[in-house]
């Protein structure tokens, strides 16, 4: 495809069509663009319009300029809801699709494990996954950076109801991705970071088989994977 080398950063390769949704400052995107050289391949997208992603995020400047330095497509008001309805995406489709962290949003009379709060996350994760799968190549990947503990670990189940099998959980590990910074988002300290414990990479796919195991039915294969047994 006259991309020349092919390069990787962890599970990504400049080889993969990329589309990394709800990104905060497009710290990650942008470290994705840096391993790979160029970011034709990737779209970054963010539910924030233009004016409010800068007023939130300071730091998304020097990321959206490496973007489009490296040619990525940068997409605004883009939601979860509907991404499979937006112009620039409705006919492509896609080797992976990461959702970093999902959020459905931070209200001060709202604790994290309230059961209204816990709803909205899983209405959130149901129509990404839902979304997604739809927008997939044959043997692509929607993956999730999320925390393995309650309230957020109901992302397997979620995507199983969605019709995609959780494949391999994968430690996610932030220095692995130089120059991240993951961020609160939403309308309260919006670009502080948040602390990252018992998080993971989870990878799914679409349910094309028949399998015999639960997302429980996990062995460690190395120091960093769990994978479907």
């Amino acid at each position: 495809m006259g991309r020349g080398r092919e390069r990787w950063i962890k599970h990504y390769s400049s080889a993969q069509e990329i589309l990394l949704v709800g990104e905060g400052d497009f710290s990650f995107s942008a470290c994705l663009a840096r391993a790979f050289g160029s970011a034709r391949n990737m779209v970054a997208t963010s539910l924030e319009s233009q004016g409010s992603l800068r007023a939130k995020h300071r730091s998304c400047l020097s990321h959206l300029s490496g973007l489009k330095r490296r040619e990525c497509l940068v997409l605004h008001d883009v939601d979860v809801y509907e991404i499979d309805l937006h112009p620039a995406l409705q006919w492509r489709k896609f080797d992976v699709i990461i959702f970093n962290f999902p959020h459905a949003g931070h209200f001060p009379w709202l604790r994290e494990r309230n059961p209204q709060l816990i709803q909205m996350h899983k209405n959130l994760l149901k129509a990404f996954f839902e979304n997604a799968r739809g927008m997939l190549r044959e043997g692509g990947e929607v993956q999730v950076a999320t925390r393995d503990d309650y309230p957020y670990n109901r992302c397997p189940w979620d995507a199983e109801e969605a019709g995609l099998v959780l494949m391999e959980k994968v430690w996610f590990k932030k220095w692995d991705y130089p120059g991240y910074q993951n961020k609160r988002g939403g309308d309260i300290k919006s670009n502080k970071t948040f602390r990252l414990r018992n998080c993971f990479t989870f990878k799914f796919a679409l349910q094309q088989y028949e399998y015999d195991c639960t997302c429980d039915e996990m062995s460690v294969c190395s120091d960093d994977h769990y994978m479907i047994m």
